[in-house]
């Protein structure tokens, strides 16, 4: 009987974790300052205008408008954000602001995860060319389909009412886009699994396939949210009502006869972006996650 000799299996060496942030290069305390002091520009350059505007929105119209680079040119006062508050139905507009972010995030997601899962997992006749026609629609800018949807909002009666503002917002060929190409990285052998045990398509797509595409999902949520609160134009044009706009076309409505007045403007612009600074804050984690998860999405 020959001698089966037994591998010498060598000592285990623990693989040595890269320190430091992939931000520096290098590491020691040189490269460490150089990148917070780099990071802390740019963050006081982003920050910059959005000190200038709180700036110019607790001063009177008079201290604004006198010369100088200084943004405190006078005493504070919220007097911009009281005329707004006096002259506008602020708590209206932020309720319609709200429902409507609301159901367009809610319908699109639903709409777009199914049709994603569809390009993705789909067989059908046509599915080819219809993708190529949701890829070719992402190229289409917006504004070149106010007048056909305004048109077919009139026909059907919808003018002014919650359906004419949410309807045409909740198609989004980006968000299929992305989230096809996410449900294109997940593992068939886990459906298939599924689909031998008796689950339905419905029940693989509900149990499997979205519990794993969490991330990109709540991305997607994020992103049509902040984009549906956002928009200004369509609300702008299928709206006529005051009780049924939303914030940013109801605050621009709030003039003043005597011109531009540029700390009441700062004081609108202010408080159509303080429901997104406060929900930034509050999921700050969760949307950093997910916007590197979209990033990451498509590789």
């Amino acid at each position: 009987m020959s001698a089966v000799s037994t591998p010498v299996r060598r000592p285990h060496r623990p693989r040595r974790e890269e320190s430091g942030s992939p931000l520096l290069l290098g590491h020691g305390r040189l490269p460490r300052l150089l990148a917070g002091t780099t990071l802390t520009l740019l963050a006081a350059v982003w920050l910059l205008p959005l000190l200038w505007a709180v700036a110019t929105s607790v001063q009177s119209e008079q201290d604004v408008m006198q010369p100088g680079l200084s943004p405190f040119k006078g005493a504070f006062t919220l007097s911009a954000y009281r005329r707004i508050l006096e002259r506008g139905n602020v708590p209206t507009w932020a309720f319609n602001s709200v429902l409507i972010a609301a159901l367009v995030t809610v319908l699109t997601v639903a709409i777009s995860t199914l049709a994603a899962y569809g390009f993705s997992r789909g067989t059908f006749r046509g599915r080819r060319a219809l993708l190529a026609v949701t890829v070719a629609a992402i190229m289409v800018p917006p504004q070149l389909l106010i007048v056909p949807l305004f048109e077919q909002m009139t026909m059907f009666h919808l003018v002014d009412t919650y359906a004419a503002v949410v309807l045409p917002q909740v198609v989004a060929p980006m968000m299929v886009f992305i989230l096809k190409r996410f449900f294109d990285g997940i593992p068939r052998e886990l459906e298939d699994a599924a689909r031998i045990d008796g689950a339905s398509e419905l029940r693989v797509f509900r149990s499997i396939v979205l519990p794993l595409s969490r991330p990109i999902v709540s991305a997607v949520a994020i992103f049509v949210f902040i984009g549906a609160w956002n928009n200004f134009m369509w609300p702008f044009v299928v709206t006529n009502d005051p009780d049924l706009m939303t914030l940013p076309v109801g605050l621009a409505t709030v003039k003043d006869a005597y011109g531009i007045q540029y700390a009441q403007a700062m004081a609108s612009a202010l408080l159509a972006a303080l429901p997104l600074i406060v929900m930034f804050l509050l999921f700050q984690r969760r949307i950093v996650n997910s916007v590197a998860t979209t990033g990451l999405g498509g590789t």
